[in-house]
C-alpha cells in the first residue's frame, strides 16, 4: 500500500490565490477551524476552505481530496452531506455545515449511518473496503506488520463470508458527525468506500476513536442506545467482526504512536482493553 500522497503541497500564498480565483467572493480574512487531525481548515462567511496534507493518510484511513468530492457531489441530492462549491490542487471549498461535533444521542448517530448505508451505491466511484473476516484479518496483520512494536496476538478468523455492501463513510468519528437541530450531517469525506456496512459502525464504536474525538469512550448505556438503533443484519455481523476490529484499530494507533502522534499511545491501551474484555464476555 502506497501511503505516499500524490497530493502537493502548496504555500498559504499560493493556496488564497487559487481559492479566490475559483471562488471570489472568498477575497476575505479567513478563519482557522479547530477539530481536524489530518487536514487544516478555514472557514469564511458559510464557506470551509479545507487543505489536504500530503503523507497524511494512513493503511487504514485514506486522505482522497478527489473521493471526498465524489461523494460529496454524489450525495447533495440526499442531504448527506455539505454541498461542494468548488476544488483544485490538493484543496476543496464546501458549504459550512451549522452546528457542532456529536458529543450526546448515540441513537442519532446510529440513525444516521443506518440512513446512509441505504442510499444506492455508485459501485464504480470509490474504493472498495475489505469485507469478510479473512480480508478483515489480512489488512489488520498488514497494518501490525508495519509496527515496529508488537501487538497480542490477532483474534481468530470466525470465517465470516463477504457481506452486503453499501456506500460506507469510512471515517465514522465523533468529530465528523455535525448535529443540529436535531440532524446529522457527515463531513470529512476523504475515506468513502463500497464496504460492509458494520465497519462505520466499528469505527464509531472504537474507544480509541471517541477518546481521541470527543474525550471519553462510550458509557455502557450510549452503547446500548447506539445499538439498539442500527439494523438487525448489521449489528450481527459487526458482532461477529468484532475483535478483528478492535485488534485492526489497536494496529492502528500502535502505527500512529510510532509516528510522532503521542496521544494515540493512551487509545492504543484503551482499545486492547476493550479487545480483552471482549475476549472474557466470549469466555462466559
Amino acid at each position: 500500500m502506497n501511503l505516499h500522497s500524490p497530493l502537493a503541497q502548496i504555500s498559504g500564498s499560493d493556496l488564497r490565490d487559487a481559492v479566490i480565483q475559483a471562488v471570489p467572493s472568498l477575497d476575505i480574512p479567513w478563519q482557522k477551524l479547530a477539530g481536524g487531525r489530518v487536514n487544516l481548515l478555514w472557514r469564511a462567511n458559510d464557506l470551509v476552505i479545507k487543505q489536504y496534507q500530503p503523507c497524511s493518510a494512513s493503511p487504514l484511513f485514506p486522505n482522497d481530496p478527489q473521493a471526498e468530492a465524489n461523494a460529496l457531489t454524489y450525495l447533495q441530492p440526499f442531504g448527506a452531506a455539505p454541498k461542494l462549491v468548488a476544488q483544485g490542487q490538493a484543496w476543496l471549498v464546501y458549504q459550512y455545515c451549522q452546528g457542532a461535533a456529536w458529543h450526546r444521542g448515540p441513537d442519532q448517530a446510529a440513525k444516521a449511518l443506518a440512513q446512509l448505508h441505504k442510499i444506492p451505491a455508485p459501485q464504480q466511484m470509490f474504493r472498495n473496503a475489505p469485507n469478510g473476516s479473512a480480508q478483515l484479518l489480512a489488512q489488520a496483520k498488514m497494518m501490525a506488520a508495519l509496527c515496529a512494536s508488537p501487538l497480542p496476538p490477532p483474534p481468530q478468523d470466525p470465517g465470516l463470508a463477504p457481506g452486503p455492501t453499501c456506500l460506507i463513510h469510512g471515517d465514522a468519528v465523533p468529530g465528523n458527525f455535525i448535529q443540529h437541530q436535531g440532524r446529522i450531517t457527515l463531513i470529512d469525506w476523504q475515506c468513502p468506500a463500497i464496504g460492509d456496512p458494520a465497519e462505520d459502525i466499528a469505527t464509531f464504536l472504537s474507544p480509541a476513536m471517541q477518546w481521541l474525538y470527543r474525550g471519553a469512550p462510550l458509557t455502557a448505556q450510549e452503547i446500548k442506545d447506539f445499538r439498539r438503533a442500527l439494523p438487525a443484519q448489521t449489528l450481527a455481523r459487526y458482532d461477529q467482526l468484532a475483535a478483528i476490529y478492535h485488534w485492526r484499530m489497536a494496529a492502528h494507533c500502535l502505527w500512529k504512536s510510532e509516528r510522532n502522534a503521542p496521544d494515540y499511545q493512551h487509545a492504543l491501551q484503551l482499545e486492547l482493553a476493550a479487545l480483552q474484555g471482549l475476549a472474557q464476555q466470549n469466555t462466559r
